[in-house]
């Protein structure tokens, strides 16, 4: 074999073995995007919370509070005699209505309810469910979540549309505690 082309050759081997180098990316993401999306969601909030607190200065006949959870609820004890806080997997049975934050009927409470949910092991708006937490059997709330608590992005594909606040009222008739679900089963 003529000495040019085994010089080829082993030049070619010794250059196909060489190791790949990492390439560089052609584009570097800023986070341009998440920092408009994490500023367009606090407008939201914002414009929906001054439109709920609209809202509530001109109820001047009841006092609304502002939970840790990010809405504003009111409660009314019917039946004082309960000190039971539900826990997780007792079986609750409720009624409510879904309202738009100016008091229009989205849900009726004939449509929907009555309602039974095993706490924090079925799905349910978060605002509702922590609502749910916070009362003993024979209290009514009424609450206004801002739409992060309630249907969000997705709406409910039916009559909520995405990003809608709600006024929902409730009223919590029975508690079960699991302890009495399980020697049910």
């Amino acid at each position: 074999m003529p000495k040019p082309l085994l010089f080829l050759i082993t030049l070619f081997m010794v250059v196909s073995c060489a190791q790949p180098e990492a390439r560089k990316p052609v584009s570097q993401s800023s986070g341009s995007f998440v920092n408009a999306s994490v500023s367009r969601n606090q407008k939201l909030v914002a414009q929906q919370e001054a439109a709920i607190k609209e809202v509530i200065a001109k109820d001047t006949t009841t006092t609304y509070t502002a939970s840790e959870n990010g809405f504003w609820f009111s409660k009314t004890v019917t039946d004082s005699s309960t000190t039971y806080l539900p826990q997780f997997g007792d079986r609750l049975v409720f009624d409510y209505q879904v309202e738009d934050i100016y008091g229009n009927v989205i849900y009726p409470k004939a449509q929907i309810s009555p309602r039974s949910y095993v706490m924090d092991q079925q799905e349910l708006i978060t605002g509702l469910r922590q609502a749910l937490k916070m009362m003993h059997a024979g209290e009514s709330m009424t609450l206004f979540l801002p739409s992060y608590t309630a249907y969000g992005y997705y709406g409910d594909d039916n009559k909520i549309g995405i990003n809608y606040p709600l006024k929902v009222k409730v009223d919590l008739k029975s508690i079960e505690p699991q302890s009495k679900n399980e020697s049910n089963n």
